[in-house]
């Protein structure tokens, strides 16, 4: 269980801590959802934020990082205002922004009124952010909603032997981003997508949609997050659902199976895909875990790092990199730094990321199972491990590109 997170306040102080006035800074400007629906994934995220400077550090050369918070509610307009704070009021020269997918598409259109700053996305992974018409100093080190249902349809239509499915998620542009990878692939393979429901970000009664799901589905896939996912597993469960379950990346990971009361226990067995797995053995994920866990009280985060934690530390991770590469040098629109980051490969706790030439992440991606530790704990078990997933999914970049942007209905399901 954890209490209401480390706050605003807190988290700014920790990110100010030990800074030594007497040397040069370089200020970046960090973004999270610290509040609204999301409100638990952004204070994760930083959480993982200021995991990666315990264990990189400010230091830059003879300079030093000075971080200034801005809190969203994982709407666009409020991340461009956070992000022109930041700018215009703050003064800062790099942005580490934003978390949510439709914040991240309004952040790399404004990014293209900025071209002498950088922006190094936080952990939004909506598609349109990189593929559609991308900003050149706009850089994304964690892979986006459809790279990380990889693996997913396949596991559910050759291992689970589910033949037809409904889905139910969020109405915007991360969750059909993961639709989309999802439909992708089960439907390539001969499964039915028969039902797709749409909730707004914020939705408190699901009684019409628990009561719209069809009977004759194998499964249904959950694209929710944050107390989205909680208020639906609640109601759920009083309604005395008993279907099998699949999850998004954002409702399988700890925000969701470390919430509070019973009602995440119909999550055990549930199969997902994610940028990440809590079981994982790789040494690089163990000690990332660790250093989580060390960094904050037990009460005061999860047994094990978000999805969001993992992408913010990635992200701070490789700007850290990026700037030692080249000294602090942000001369000339920071034009070093910018060709730093387009060509830096980090070893990452959940793998080594690249970026292809839309600077966006090339990673690895896991299939999971929700499992009890035997001690009432949920964690998500690693089912297979899938390397070098790039953003057209193993696609030809032509064909796909027919297939059209994620929306409420495409892809169509079908083979492509």
């Amino acid at each position: 269980m954890v209490m209401r997170s480390v706050g605003f306040a807190a988290l700014t102080a920790l990110l100010l801590s030990g800074t030594a006035s007497a040397q040069e800074k370089i200020k970046v400007g960090v973004t999270a959802t610290l509040e609204g629906t999301y409100t638990v994934l952004g204070e994760d995220g930083m959480r993982g934020h200021v995991t990666a400077l315990n264990v990189l550090g400010k230091k830059i050369g003879d300079k030093e990082l000075e971080f200034v918070v801005a809190s969203t509610d994982a709407t666009p307009d409020s991340a461009v205002r956070a992000v022109r704070k930041l700018i215009e009021q703050d003064k800062v020269q790099i942005l580490l922004s934003p978390l949510s997918g439709d914040e991240g598409i309004a952040v790399k259109n404004f990014a293209k009124t900025h071209p002498e700053l950088t922006f190094v996305n936080a952990a939004s992974g909506a598609q349109e952010t990189t593929y559609v018409d991308p900003a050149p100093n706009f850089f994304r080190y964690n892979m986006d909603g459809a790279q990380w249902q990889v693996g997913l349809g396949k596991y559910a239509y050759e291992t689970k032997g589910y033949r037809k499915i409904a889905t139910v998620g969020e109405d915007y542009s991360f969750i059909y981003t993961q639709v989309f990878g999802l439909v992708l692939e089960f439907c390539g393979l001969g499964g039915k997508v028969t039902n797709r429901q749409w909730v707004p970000l914020g939705t408190k009664d699901f009684a019409s949609v628990i009561a719209a799901l069809p009977d004759d589905v194998d499964a249904i896939y959950l694209g929710l997050g944050g107390a989205d996912a909680v208020n639906f597993l609640n109601q759920y469960q009083q309604a005395g659902g008993k279907a099998h379950l699949m999850g998004g990346s954002i409702m399988i990971d700890q925000t969701i199976l470390s919430s509070k009361g019973s009602a995440k226990n119909a999550l055990i067995g549930t199969i997902a895909a994610s940028g990440q797995a809590d079981t994982w053995e790789d040494p690089r994920w163990q000690k990332f875990v660790k250093a989580y866990q060390d960094a904050f009280p037990p009460e005061k985060r999860f047994p094990s790092p978000s999805l969001l934690a993992t992408n913010y530390y990635g992200s701070t991770m490789a700007l850290i990199l990026a700037l030692r590469e080249v000294n602090g040098d942000l001369s000339n629109n920071q034009a070093k730094l910018k060709e730093a980051l387009a060509k830096i490969e980090i070893d990452a706790p959940n793998g080594k990321i690249k970026l292809d030439s839309n600077r966006q992440a090339i990673g690895t991606n896991f299939v999971t199972e929700v499992v009890d530790d035997g001690k009432g704990a949920l964690f998500s078990k690693v089912v297979k491990v899938i390397p070098d997933v790039n953003q057209t999914l193993g696609y030809e970049p032509a064909t796909f590109a027919k297939i059209g942007l994620p929306s409420r209905t495409v892809p169509e399901c079908k083979k492509y």
